[in-house]
C-alpha cells in the first residue's frame, strides 16, 4: 500500500496541541475534514443555535455544512494533529466570527448592547485583535 503522503506536511495543515481554529464559516461551500493524525475535538452550529460536537481521531472524516459557524480544537495536551480539508466549492470564501465582530469598527455601544455587556469588556475583547506594532 502506498502512502497517501510521502513526505511531512506542510505546517498550515497542523494543529499544535492546545491550538483552536477559531469560530469561522465559509459561506459559500460545505468542508470536509479528514484527520489524518492526532485527535481533534469539532463542532458547528445550526440554523436553529444547536451545538453539535464530535472527537475525531486519526481517519475519521467530518462534515461541515455549508454556511454554518464551526470550529477545530487539538485538545491533546503534548501531541499536534494534522488535518487535511477539502472544499465544495474552488471559492470557498472564510468569515472568521470573531475578527469579524471585534476587528471592524462595529460601535462599541452596539456590540456592549448585542453581548449584554459592557463598554469596558468590549475595549478588552477588541484590543486582543488590535494589529501588532
Amino acid at each position: 500500500m502506498r502512502p497517501l503522503i510521502a513526505s511531512d506536511p506542510p505546517t498550515n495543515f497542523t494543529y499544535p496541541a492546545g491550538s483552536v481554529n477559531p469560530p469561522h464559516t465559509h459561506p459559500r461551500a460545505t468542508e470536509l475534514l479528514f484527520l489524518t493524525y492526532g485527535i481533534l475535538v469539532v463542532g458547528f452550529v445550526d440554523t436553529t443555535n444547536k451545538l453539535f460536537t464530535q472527537r475525531l481521531q486519526a481517519g475519521d472524516i467530518f462534515v461541515f455544512p455549508k454556511g454554518l459557524v464551526h470550529y477545530q480544537f487539538n485538545c491533546a495536551e503534548n501531541d499536534s494533529a494534522i488535518a487535511v480539508s477539502a472544499f465544495g466549492s474552488a471559492a470557498a470564501g472564510t468569515v472568521s466570527v470573531p475578527s469579524t465582530v471585534l476587528a471592524t469598527g462595529t460601535d462599541d455601544n452596539i456590540l456592549a448592547k448585542s453581548f449584554k455587556t459592557d463598554v469596558y469588556t468590549i475595549q478588552k475583547l477588541k484590543a486582543g485583535f488590535a494589529p501588532k506594532a
